[in-house]
């Protein structure tokens, strides 16, 4: 994939310092791949133990604590805020507080450390999640009164975005963007068998040799799925974004039934699959209209679904490990 960075975005990063919170994670990761192909100082900051690009530095730390957000942000330049914790709908409703706390903490701990410190620009990677139910998700700056449709995730988010919000009003910031993905795959997702996402769940499963798969509902319902590193793409073009308060969706603005999923699947892998009606499907539509992130940022979305699980496929044969170097919120206490 060729991505493409005018000048005035090479010359926004250029010899900046730049903080990317879940810089090991699947967002992350791509976040610090891209940044390094810039003249900027890059420091990434976990709870998972992985070193992963030689241009930059790894921390180890908590952002659910407070003193160290304000301790790490000190002195930099720019924040792209894309640490969080990503579970399957199973985890989630049976371990919403795992999450949702140390969700609420970091965010709220990390952003306010970037507003005390003075950043430059700050971007805050929000999810689908936080928007109300819909079939096709349209940015809107009014607030939503209805509720997120992802529930506690989406809650968590929501108020990270209300955080934001608030900032804009009392003190006039402007040095804030929320860019909102849709459903995010790629090389370093979430491959824990006990609580991952369809993506990495299915090819966990396809090369685990389950005979044959199990593929829960119908597959019918229809997902918007975007490469990582193509957000990755979308979080460094929001850093261009002028305006007070803004949101912006980074998906494939493309349906995608799981029924196509699974087939795209099955030219890459050979495995057999049924559906197994008794397992719920979702909601039945969820597609990003990304006409605003189009126009406004220049974002269009490089991978195909096919290259993408292409990719993904391959890196997670040569690491089928790296999600137990990766810190794990949903262990029993």
């Amino acid at each position: 994939m060729t991505y493409n960075f005018n000048e005035e975005l090479t010359n926004l990063i250029s010899n900046k310092k730049i903080i990317v919170t879940g810089g090991t994670g699947l967002i992350g990761r791509q976040v610090v791949d891209l940044l390094s192909n810039f003249n900027c100082k890059i420091t990434s900051v976990s709870m998972d133990k992985l070193n992963l690009n030689n241009n930059c530095e790894y921390i180890y730390g908590d952002l659910t604590d407070f003193s160290f957000c304000k301790k790490i942000t000190k002195d930099y330049d720019i924040a792209i805020h894309t640490a969080g914790i990503k579970g399957s709908v199973d985890v989630t409703n049976k371990k919403p507080a795992s999450f949702f706390v140390p969700m609420l903490l970091m965010n709220t701990n990390f952003l306010e450390a970037c507003r005390i410190n003075k950043l430059y620009k700050i971007i805050f990677t929000s999810s689908i999640g936080a928007y109300s139910v819909n079939e096709i998700f349209t940015e809107s700056d009014e607030f939503d009164p209805n509720p997120p449709m992802d529930s506690f995730p989406g809650w968590a988010k929501r108020m990270a975005e209300m955080q934001i919000k608030a900032y804009n009003i009392q003190y006039n910031i402007n040095s804030f963007s929320i860019v909102r993905p849709a459903n995010v795959y790629g090389p370093g997702d979430n491959f824990d068998p006990n609580n991952a996402m369809v993506i990495p769940s299915l090819i966990n499963k396809i090369l685990s040799g389950d005979n044959p798969v199990q593929i829960w509902g119908d597959g019918k319902a229809i997902r918007d799925f975007i490469y990582s590193k193509d957000v990755a793409y979308g979080i460094l073009l929001s850093l261009l974004n002028k305006n007070n308060f803004s949101y912006y969706n980074l998906g494939s603005g493309i349906g995608i039934t799981i029924k196509e999923l699974v087939e795209t699947l099955n030219k890459i892998l050979d495995f057999n699959y049924e559906y197994d009606m008794s397992k719920p499907s979702g909601a039945p539509k969820r597609i990003m209209n990304i006409n605003k992130s189009k126009k406004e940022l220049n974002f269009m979305p490089q991978t195909s679904l096919l290259d993408g699980l292409t990719e993904t496929i391959n890196w997670f044969k040569q690491n089928k490990q790296d999600y137990l170097q990766k810190q794990n919120y949903f262990l029993d206490e």
